[in-house]
């Protein structure tokens, strides 16, 4: 009896410019969602952030402060310009960065480009760099759609009169300066520069933070040695994020102006918030705040700022005439409360350093352990300092000669990063060196554990 052969169907194999174009297409994909996630989530931080702020009156003008506002969170420039007419002339500047869109946008994109990686045991260079790449160019696109966004007009009023005063009356017969206006545009170049350097700077620090994103084999010796420390600065900053969210809650309920302790919240605080950890460990801003016009900042910090500290004297010519310091000893002096910012930056960074040792291999000499929470706080304060510089001048002069101070202000802030950074690295080694002796009575990586004495 003969048998009946049956044939196997058999797979025919893709072609490999098929498998890779497939690849290239998922990996653009995933690429795609992190960039719209993570500019998505800065949208709806600023926009909120304005709206508690009063900005959703402006006469047509909300999405493109919303975006002007998304656009300088990811490190781009903003230019403001005014016209008041033939003999009337108009300065404005602002260099500011609301660090809490920044925050947000850069956990969202840095979570996202790291999660397609999480079922991988080492990361290809190849890989690592054609993610980076899509994620770089899809959010430079994006960056360009929003700064031609970010452009608008208004007109400018006397601060509590209407349109038709006195002084609108003056301009508009005698000056034809009826009708001044400021605005503000995207700079397309800055913008996309200081974004491609924001998004790298993004995606290498996730690299750097992430306990279990893979990295490329020839990495892989390093990252017990960077990792615990960084990831711990990471704890570190979002620790004082937390509090002040607190904080800020509880002045929210209870001293009113619910909605200016919002917009703070939603847009700088971490501005405030890494400023106060900087402070805490002896570091220093310098700055002044004139005129009606201000940025929304705790009283207490305000204050120092319109104190003159140098009593408009500029003894070496270099522009800082009237500046205050902004320091523990200052702050104390408006409110003495400030004094607490120094026990709790050290009870935070003794925490982060124990974190970081617990979560180091248990042959990092105690040594090793210090140096390492030293220079990564150095490198934390050192990164997240400059970014808390505030510069904001608007004015309206008359013939050039002179200004009127109804309408002119300036906020200055600005800090002294190499001290700052310089204080935060004999603190990170203090810091590493207890929290690593406290962790010496925890069980570590790589630990192996006594074996118990056998019965006599």
């Amino acid at each position: 009896m003969g048998g009946v052969s049956k044939r196997l169907p058999t797979s025919t194999p893709r072609p490999a410019s098929a498998t890779a174009g497939g690849h290239l297409v998922r990996v653009a994909a995933q690429a795609l969602a992190a960039v719209v996630a993570g500019l998505l989530a800065m949208a709806v931080t600023a926009a909120l952030g304005l709206w508690a702020a009063g900005a959703a009156d402006l006469p047509g003008g909300f999405p493109a402060v919303v975006a002007a506002v998304v656009v300088m969170a990811a490190g781009g420039a903003v230019e403001l310009s005014g016209d008041a007419g033939a003999l009337a002339g108009t300065r404005a500047e602002l260099t500011a960065m609301p660090l809490t869109v920044t925050l947000v946008g850069a956990l969202v994109t840095g979570a996202l480009f790291l999660r397609p990686l999480r079922h991988h045991a080492v990361t290809p260079v190849r890989e690592l760099l054609l993610r980076a790449a899509c994620t770089v160019v899809l959010w430079l696109l994006a960056l360009t759609g929003l700064a031609a966004l970010a452009r608008h007009d208004f007109r400018l009023t006397l601060p509590g009169g209407p349109e038709d005063s006195p002084l609108t009356d003056l301009f508009g017969e005698l000056l034809d300066a009826a009708n001044p206006t400021v605005g503000f545009r995207a700079d397309l170049g800055p913008t996309l520069f200081h974004g491609l350097m924001w998004i790298l700077g993004v995606l290498l620090l996730a690299l750097l933070v992430s306990r279990a994103a893979p990295l490329p084999a020839r990495l892989l010796r390093h990252q017990e040695t960077v990792r615990p420390a960084a990831s711990a600065m990471l704890l570190l900053l979002l620790a004082y994020v937390l509090t002040g969210l607190v904080v800020g809650l509880v002045v929210a309920a209870t001293r009113g102006h619910a909605a200016q302790t919002f917009a703070v919240l939603l847009l700088g605080l971490p501005n405030i918030t890494w400023l106060a950890l900087g402070v805490g460990v002896g570091g220093a801003w310098e700055g002044r705040a004139e005129g009606p016009f201000g940025l929304p900042m705790p009283q207490v910090l305000d204050a120092v700022l319109r104190s003159g500290g140098n009593g408009g004297a500029d003894p070496f010519g270099d522009g800082r005439a009237g500046l205050s310091t902004v320091d523990l000893s200052s702050l104390a002096a408006q409110d003495g409360r400030a004094w607490w910012l120094l026990p709790v930056a050290a009870l935070l960074l003794l925490a982060a350093a124990f974190v970081a040792a617990v979560r180091s291999p248990a042959r990092v000499r105690l040594w090793q352990h210090a140096l390492h929470v030293g220079i990564a706080f150095a490198l934390t304060l050192l990164v997240t300092a400059p970014l808390t510089l505030v510069e904001a001048r608007f004015g309206l002069s008359i013939l050039g000669i002179g200004e009127l101070d109804a309408l002119g202000g300036e906020v200055l802030l600005r800090p002294h990063v190499w001290r700052t950074a310089g204080l935060a690295l004999l603190w990170g080694l203090v810091a590493g060196l207890l929290g690593g002796l406290l962790a010496s009575r925890v069980r570590r990586k790589g630990e192996v554990p006594a074996a118990p004495s056998a019965p006599s």
